[in-house]
């Protein structure tokens, strides 16, 4: 009777929980599976205290409810025993799937998802971007001094700098450095065909374009000189761009290119004194010690090669003035007559000079007539 009246209790008490977390059953599979465990230990350990002549809880006639009623909940929970059994009386019923195994979402952060989804691969790199920044190289390299060529920079930029935020710093460094120097290895190679009445020109053409390239290249790619080259490699990009057109270009050729230089200027006029100076500043800026190579030459474009004047030797550059004056005048470039000044300033020299006499002699003719001496 005792055990009747505790079951009858835990029944109520089944009504009073039901009724209160009706509305959360479903939102919470957690706690539905917690409780449901709870009534299921709970009933297995009074089904083996019960009385065998104690009537089981009657079956729910006649249609599905619209709802659970807290008595078939109850039936729910004992129709299956530790041993996987059925209780006589019980209502078997499969069991349901959890209601929130179907609301499960992955919960992502807005953030995250859009990194996610801006990811750059490996392989994106090779058929996407690189492409993009391969082409807009080659038309820099190629383009003439002052041409307009029709790419967008800040489509470039932005290439560059979404690479760099990806990790492709260092494979887009190397793609970078092996497309610039197979380019100078085909201008290297036009050079050594050149003829020497066109080589200086050329090797001022090639040496002129790159430099100009140059100052559009490095500005794209500023992101990777920063992050990058700078960082873990402790250089410039500039300067490594610069070192291989001395590698690949200039080492190769001055050995030709410095005789052809000293000998034109030894020949007025053979070459424009800016294709001269071009050339002369630009071998400095590449290697300095050049300058060696031909002092007097680049002395005449580069402050300080030669060592400073000395005026024990006033004599000897005098000489060398000299020396210089005559070789022009045996090339044709006559001195002219030094003694007379020019036409112009003669007849205003000699205009002043009458109008002068004129006033002395009227001015004197004037002192005779008043009585002066």
């Amino acid at each position: 009777m005792d055990e009747k009246m505790e079951e009858d209790a835990s029944y109520q008490q089944l009504m009073m929980d039901d009724h209160n977390h009706n509305n959360n059953w479903e939102a919470n599979a957690d706690a539905y599976q917690e409780q449901q465990q709870q009534h299921h230990n709970h009933h297995h350990h009074h089904h083996h205290n019960h009385h065998p002549s104690e009537p089981a809880l009657p079956e729910p006639g006649g249609g599905t409810p619209d709802h659970h009623h807290p008595k078939e909940l109850l039936q729910r929970c004992m129709s299956v025993n530790g041993g996987g059994e059925r209780v006589p009386g019980a209502v078997h019923r499969e069991p349901e799937p959890e209601p929130m195994a179907s609301k499960v979402t992955l919960n992502i952060n807005s953030s995250a998802s859009k990194f996610l989804m801006n990811v750059i691969t490996a392989e994106d790199y090779q058929r996407t971007y690189w492409p993009k920044l391969d082409s807009a190289i080659d038309q820099l390299l190629t383009q003439s001094p002052g041409d307009c060529i029709p790419i967008s920079y800040e489509q470039i930029y932005s290439c560059v700098y979404k690479c760099v935020c990806q990790q492709h710093s260092e494979q887009m460094y190397c793609d970078l450095i092996t497309k610039i120097t197979s380019h100078l290895r085909r201008v290297s190679e036009e050079l050594q065909v050149s003829c020497p009445d066109a080589y200086i020109e050329r090797f001022n053409a090639a040496l002129s374009q790159y430099m100009g390239a140059l100052q559009s290249i490095v500005p794209l790619f500023i992101y990777m000189n920063k992050f990058y080259i700078e960082t873990k490699l402790n250089r410039d990009l500039k300067d490594d761009l610069i070192k291989l057109f001395t590698e690949q270009v200039a080492e190769k050729h001055v050995p030709t290119l410095m005789p052809l230089l000293i000998e034109a200027q030894s020949t007025p006029f053979k070459i424009t004194p800016s294709t001269m100076a071009n050339i002369v500043k630009g071998l400095y800026t590449l290697r300095p010690d050049w300058a060696q190579l031909a002092p007097s030459l680049f002395s005449k474009f580069i402050p300080n090669i030669l060592p400073p004047a000395l005026e024990s030797k006033l004599s000897e550059y005098a000489a060398q003035d000299q020396k210089l004056q005559r070789e022009l005048m045996q090339n044709g470039f006559a001195r002219g007559d030094q003694s007379r000044k020019r036409a112009g300033e003669e007849l205003m020299f000699n205009g002043s000079s009458s109008s002068s006499s004129s006033s002395s002699s009227s001015s004197s003719s004037c002192a005779n007539a008043r009585g002066y001496r």
